[in-house]
């Protein structure tokens, strides 16, 4: 599913225009991205958890090259899925 499939979905789901449902899915988007940035973990019940994990620096190897390479500290969101959501993607 593309994010047009995603907009398209909504709109016939909740009965807007799909003017409407893009405007609401580009806003739940920036929440999740504002959330994320700042630190903050959102947790939606049911449906999962967004947070956002460090990653400390690291070595790594080219596997073209086999070059050594120094892998910077970095910031990596993450998503577990809640019990609700695990169980109808598992029925």
């Amino acid at each position: 599913m593309t994010k047009t499939d995603l907009v398209n979905a909504v709109a016939e789901i909740a009965g807007i225009t799909k003017v409407d449902a893009e405007k609401s899915v580009k806003a739940f988007l920036e929440a999740i991205t504002d959330c994320l940035t700042k630190g903050d973990k959102l947790t939606l019940v049911g449906f999962g958890t967004f947070s956002t994990a460090k990653r400390a620096a690291r070595k790594g190897q080219n596997p073209q090259t086999g070059k050594k390479i120094d892998i910077p500290a970095s910031v990596n969101p993450k998503f577990k899925a809640g019990n609700t959501l695990k169980t109808l993607v598992n029925a």
